[in-house]
């Protein structure tokens, strides 16, 4: 996926969680290996090329596809996996498969899971008594500074994903025209309880830009969202400030 993966993992019956964290990171590599667009021999590129129907794909190629249809859907077209013309769910399959990482991890026992793809996060359950998982987001125009810091406290279960241009560049296209959106964003960060859909909402919120994508936001449920404006104003959904701790 041509990104890095982190694993933060406390509680439970050691040998369990081991083995579950090693099938965690198997599950990775296979993920990459049938999803990945730079792979001329992954599945996702054989069906781009019409050399393989969805049918004959694995099932979970299915399954990253109906999400990413229902994403489109949901984000009024902001979001899609064939911007480009071929399908391509590189936009969605990296949030899916951490958050699916971690929820294997809690399911075998492990008490506090955090599972870091890239930048996007999916905490469960809380690394100790009174001490909530803090996830740090990223200033867009102050290389190693903070922008806010969330804290997953009361939460079971908390996703943060962040899309903008600071380390990427230009990435995030428009999926009307094809061409880098023309935003008046740096960065759009969402929270929800689930990492496939924080990773969708937030290059669907980058790509509309600041107008109507926070009131857009405001309508999904269990959904709070943080944009930085290319002016360096800072703009929250109501119920942001809960999430936010002192830095």
């Amino acid at each position: 996926m041509g990104t890095v993966f982190s694993f933060d993992v406390r509680g439970g019956e050691p040998g369990a969680v081991r083995a579950a964290l090693a099938e965690a990171v198997a599950a990775l590599h296979r993920v990459d290996e049938r999803f990945s667009t730079y792979r001329p021999d992954s599945q996702v590129s054989r069906l781009a090329r019409g050399e393989l129907t969805e049918r004959e794909c694995d099932p979970e190629v299915a399954e990253v596809l109906a999400l990413g249809a229902e994403a489109e859907e949901t984000s009024g077209g902001w979001f899609s996996l064939r911007h480009r013309g071929p399908v391509d769910p590189t936009g969605i399959v990296k949030g899916w498969a951490a958050e699916r990482a971690a929820r294997h991890l809690a399911a075998a026992g492990a008490g506090a899971v955090s599972v870091n793809g890239g930048g996007d996060v999916q905490v469960l359950g809380s690394p100790g008594p009174h001490r909530p998982w803090r996830i740090g987001v990223a200033d867009p125009v102050g290389p190693g500074r903070l922008a806010a810091v969330v804290s997953a406290a009361g939460a079971a279960g908390l996703a943060v994903a962040t899309s903008g241009t600071a380390e990427r560049g230009a990435h995030v296209l428009d999926p009307r025209t094809g061409r880098p959106a023309a935003t008046d964003l740096l960065s759009a960060t969402v929270l929800a309880p689930r990492l496939t859909w924080a990773d969708c909402w937030a290059t669907a919120a980058f790509a509309r830009g600041s107008q109507g994508a926070l009131a857009w936001l405001e309508t999904l449920p269990g959904v709070e969202a943080l944009l930085i404006t290319a002016g360096g104003e800072m703009r929250g959904t109501p119920g942001l400030s809960g999430y936010l701790a002192a830095q």
